[in-house]
C-alpha cells in the first residue's frame, strides 16, 4: 500500500489540475453516463474512455495515466535513500488519485482556492510550471549540432588530454613521519635518486620500482591510473601532462612518503569519446547567450539598496539554474543522451 502525501500532492500538482478537471467534467460529462456503461465499452479510445468519477468530475484513461506519473514523482520525494517503496497495484494508484481529486473538489467547495495562502501557492506553481517549460523550450532550441560540437573540440582540444601515469610511492620513517615501516628519509631520496638516474641514463627504472612491490616500504601502482584535465590538484596535473612518455619523476615530497610518477601514455581524447561532456559545454554556452539576451530584453532592474552592487547572474557549472527541478532536467537530459550513445 503506498503512502498518500495529499499535502504535498496538493500544493505541487493537483490543485491547478483539479480547476481543469471541474470546467472538464462540466462541459463534457452528459446524464446518464455510468461507470458500468463506461467499463463495457472496451472499444473506446483512451482519450474518451472514462475510467475514474469523482463527484461530477470524470477521469478518462489517457488524464489517469499521464496525471499518475506527476503524482508517483511527487510522492517519492523526501522519503529519504533507505525508504522502502511497496508496490503499488492500479486500483491503489486509483484510489490515491480520486482521494486527492475529492480533496481538491472540496477545498474549492469550501472556498480554500480564495484564502491568501492557498492563492499564493497557487500564484508560486504557475510562476515555476510556466518559468520550467521555456527552459525546456530553450533547452531543445540549444542543443548543439555536429558542426557546434566539432568546431568547440577542435577549439578546446587540449581541455580533453589524457595521461595514463604509473605512481611509486616510497614510504619514509623518521621526523614528521606516522609511518612505523619505510626508509629513513636519506634512504627514500637515495632510492628516487637511483630510478631518475636510470631514467635519465637510458636504463630501466622500472626494474627498481618492481622492488616495492608488496614491500612495506613502498607501493607500486600495478596498472597505470588513466587522469583527465581537473582530475589531479593542480601542482601534481602540471607535472604529469608536462611529462614525456616513460619519464620518470618526483611528483611530491612529503614528510611520510615520496611520490614518483611515470608517465606512460599521453594523449588527446577524441570527439567520440568526449561527446556528452562537448555536447553539454556548447549547450551550456548557448544557454548563457540566450538567457543573458532574454535579461537584457526583459528589461530587469534590481535595487541596489536592496540587494546590493552584485554582479550579473555568475557562470556556475557553465549552466544557468533557475531551479533545482531545471538542474535535474538538464543532469536528466545529459544522462538520455549518453545512454543513447
Amino acid at each position: 500500500m503506498l503512502f498518500f502525501k495529499p499535502i504535498r500532492i496538493l500544493s505541487v500538482f493537483l490543485i491547478p489540475a483539479v480547476f481543469v478537471a471541474v470546467v472538464h467534467a462540466q462541459s463534457s460529462t452528459t446524464p446518464g453516463n455510468k461507470p458500468d456503461a463506461d467499463r463495457a465499452n472496451s472499444s473506446t479510445s483512451p482519450d474518451q474512455h472514462v475510467v475514474l468519477r469523482v463527484g461530477g468530475v470524470a477521469v478518462t484513461e489517457d488524464e489517469f495515466e499521464t496525471n499518475i506519473k506527476e503524482f508517483e514523482a511527487q510522492g517519492e520525494e523526501g522519503e529519504g535513500e533507505g525508504a522502502e517503496k511497496a508496490e503499488k497495484t492500479r486500483r491503489d494508484m486509483g484510489n490515491d488519485y480520486a482521494s486527492v481529486l475529492m480533496l481538491s473538489q472540496q477545498a474549492v467547495s469550501s472556498h480554500l482556492d480564495q484564502s491568501p495562502k492557498v492563492r499564493h501557492d497557487l500564484d508560486i506553481a504557475r510562476l515555476q510550471v510556466l518559468s520550467d517549460a521555456e527552459f525546456a523550450t530553450l533547452m531543445e532550441q540549444t542543443k548543439p549540432t555536429p558542426e557546434d560540437m566539432q568546431k568547440y573540440y577542435d577549439a578546446h582540444k587540449g581541455e580533453y588530454d589524457m595521461v595514463y601515469i604509473r605512481r611509486l610511492f616510497i614510504w619514509k620513517k623518521g621526523p614528521g613521519s606516522s609511518n612505523s615501516q619505510g626508509l629513513s628519509p636519506q634512504d627514500a631520496k637515495a632510492k628516487v635518486d637511483q630510478i631518475l638516474a636510470a631514467y635519465k641514463s637510458g636504463g630501466d627504472p622500472s626494474k627498481i620500482a618492481e622492488e616495492f612491490k608488496n614491500s612495506p616500504n613502498g607501493l607500486l601502482d600495478a596498472t597505470p591510473s588513466m587522469f583527465t584535465r581537473k582530475e589531479l590538484p593542480p601542482p601534481l596535473e602540471a607535472i604529469a601532462f608536462a611529462m614525456k612518455p616513460g619519464e620518470w619523476k618526483v611528483a611530491d615530497d612529503r614528510p611520510d612518503a615520496f611520490i614518483v610518477y611515470q608517465l606512460t601514455e599521453h594523449r588527446t581524447q577524441t570527439l567520440k569519446e568526449v561527446s556528452v561532456f562537448v555536447e553539454k559545454d556548447v549547450q551550456a554556452e548557448k544557454m548563457q547567450a540566450k538567457l543573458a539576451e532574454l535579461r537584457k530584453n526583459a528589461g530587469i532592474w534590481m535595487d541596489k539598496d536592496y540587494f546590493g552592487n552584485g554582479t550579473a547572474p555568475a557562470d556556475t557549472d557553465k549552466m544557468p539554474m533557475t531551479s533545482g527541478r531545471q538542474k535535474q532536467q538538464v543532469t536528466q537530459t545529459h544522462q538520455e543522451n549518453n545512454n543513447a550513445k
